[in-house]
């Protein structure tokens, strides 16, 4: 039923509208530099974890997808596959191009090489990059429309690349869905359990990571919590295409759950600056009091509403 959506797709995937996107312009890396050279200290420290953190997750994407390609035979996913470590490869390496601004470049070979394999069943796979897709989408068009709409506030030219890179993740996210609503029995009965713990998952170390980044959000003229809330906004929007559910991110106990987790986080870090076996007896239970709010927050009431006929959406931008 989807095979339509899925050749349309694929078209544009082969197309590659975004073959150039990823090139730096000549005065790139001088702009990096003067503007590297005004952040703070804190500013700089917290621009350089995003940095990190984003290349590690894009090199992460395309290592998961080269190792799918390799080892099936379904020659459509099979060409998906190369397309998307394609564009997974060529956002690391722009990303780490600015990391050897700071003299920092990741040798990205080293991390295939060194990092420990995880394995996991398929529709896991299926459904947590279907949502690093999406939430990936809805962060950075939610930092681009924003800086578009204050240029002041761009303070490293990166930020530029923003929209297209984007509408990558977009796609990306969207291939997924197609796989999933290609098999239906993913998106009922007990693994509608999944679908919930999954997305409580990506949107619990959205959360907590991004309250850990204040000056960041604070140097584009962001409120860390209000951000978190419009991407999720966003992101629950888009995943209306595949999931029939969605987390209600207004309900008072789920923002508060949220607000739990982060508190518990910060004492945990603390804890572990502390060391010793007062420190570790501390993280233990601290440990316990976040797993207890996850479940609490993971048996809130959720919201249902049926699948739409077509499968591809619009952005929600």
């Amino acid at each position: 039923p989807i095979r339509a959506e899925w050749d349309a797709m694929m078209a544009e995937y082969e197309g590659d509208n975004n073959h150039d996107h990823f090139q730096r312009t000549p005065d790139f890396a001088d702009e990096a530099r003067a503007q590297m050279q005004a952040m703070t200290p804190e500013l700089r420290q917290e621009f350089l974890d995003f940095l990190v953190s984003s290349v590690t997750s894009e090199f992460s994407g395309c290592i998961l997808y080269n190792e799918i390609q390799k080892n099936i035979e379904n020659p459509d996913i099979k060409a998906l596959m190369r397309y998307m470590a394609r564009d997974e490869s060529r956002h690391a390496g722009f990303i780490n191009q600015s990391l050897r601004d700071f003299g920092l470049g990741l040798d990205l070979g080293d991390l295939k090489r060194t990092k420990k394999y995880t394995y996991f069943k398929p529709k896991y796979i299926f459904y947590a990059t279907y949502l690093s897709e999406k939430i990936g989408y809805a962060r950075y068009i939610t930092i681009f429309r924003q800086l578009e709409r204050h240029p002041e506030k761009r303070f490293h030219p990166i930020f530029r690349w923003f929209e297209r890179w984007c509408n990558d993740e977009f796609r990306h996210g969207e291939s997924f869905a197609l796989i999933m609503r290609a098999h239906p029995h993913l998106l009922q009965g007990g693994n509608l359990w999944w679908i919930r713990f999954f997305l409580l998952a990506v949107y619990a170390t959205m959360y907590v990571r991004d309250h850990t980044r204040p000056m960041l959000h604070h140097a584009m003229g962001l409120q860390s919590t209000e951000y978190d809330y419009e991407v999720f906004r966003i992101c629950n929007e888009i995943s209306k295409q595949v999931f029939p559910l969605s987390l209600d991110i207004d309900a008072p106990a789920f923002r508060a759950g949220m607000e739990r987790l982060f508190h518990i986080q910060t004492r945990m870090d603390a804890a572990k600056a502390q060391g010793g076996l007062v420190g570790g007896v501390k993280r233990a239970a601290w440990a316990v009091a976040g797993a207890a709010t996850f479940a609490r927050l993971y048996f809130l009431p959720v919201k249902r509403h049926a699948l739409p006929a077509n499968v591809r959406v619009a952005p929600a931008w």
